[in-house]
């Protein structure tokens, strides 16, 4: 497989699995991908004989670049774009419902959508190169879609703090300080030994437990299929603005 082709691929040893994407513009994530991510995470959620996931980008730099341009621009009617953003809840939706704990690898830089990503996780390891940015205002719409998972992870006052902010990338240090790094490494090295030896004591509990504890934590968001979809639909409205339309011009 070529690397510079997008793709999901999962690996499974030793009970992990170990679910990875790429897209070569900075692992941005168009539509595919997002349904190929929910497949696979939905999958992996019903395999008895995995007991711990782990999330992860392909590449060494950005873990994700959120939303595609290229799908953003192309949208023309509210329909498409409601559908686009969607793939957004749909991914979200599928870590909140997976009776399984979600480890999260953000090596590098993440934006937008990938925030919601990792704000999704149960538990998100990064490196000291792992700062967020909630960019989308800077276009003309807003943190909608993944917005519930951002404020369930940083509270209401550090969401807004960085999607009224738009423009400003927050430290690692930060994310770490607001509850969405679990830890921060120096190397990508160390994060990848310190995931491995996390996944593997994870394996060792009940995983009926792990299930009830999941839903535990995850209290309150049972109407996030409803929520989601409304946050979607008003971000592919806005898509549609000329203001939106104007902000994009700039990435054809």
């Amino acid at each position: 497989m070529s690397t510079e082709e997008a793709y999901v691929k999962k690996h499974i040893e030793n009970n992990v699995a170990t679910i990875e994407f790429f897209h070569p513009a900075h692992n941005s994530l168009p539509g595919k991908i997002l349904a190929q991510l929910t497949d696979t995470i939905t999958e992996v959620g019903q395999n008895d004989e995995i007991l711990v996931i782990i999330l992860k980008s392909g590449g060494n730099r950005t873990f994700c670049a959120g939303a595609s341009f290229t799908e953003l621009i192309s949208i023309n009617d509210e329909q498409t774009g409601e559908k686009f953003f969607m793939g957004f809840a749909n991914v979200i939706n599928a870590m909140r419902k997976c009776p399984k704990f979600i480890i999260g690898r953000v090596q590098g830089k993440t934006v937008g959508g990938g925030v919601g990503l990792a704000s999704a996780m149960d538990y998100c390891m990064a490196t000291k190169f792992a700062a967020i940015k909630l960019s989308e205002l800077n276009i003309g719409i807003g943190p909608f879609v993944v917005g519930p998972a951002v404020e369930r992870k940083l509270g209401v006052s550090g969401m807004s703090q960085i999607a009224i902010d738009a423009n400003s990338f927050y430290s690692p240090e930060w994310a770490q300080q607001k509850g969405l790094y679990a830890q921060v490494y120096d190397t990508t090295e160390e994060l990848d030994e310190a995931i491995e030896a996390f996944a593997q004591n994870l394996c060792n509990y009940n995983p009926e437990a792990v299930k009830e504890m999941k839903q535990m934590f995850w209290r309150g968001t049972e109407d996030w299929d409803e929520l989601l979809n409304e946050r979607a639909k008003i971000s592919g409205r806005l898509v549609l603005s000329e203001f939106t339309k104007k902000k994009l011009e700039k990435y054809q």
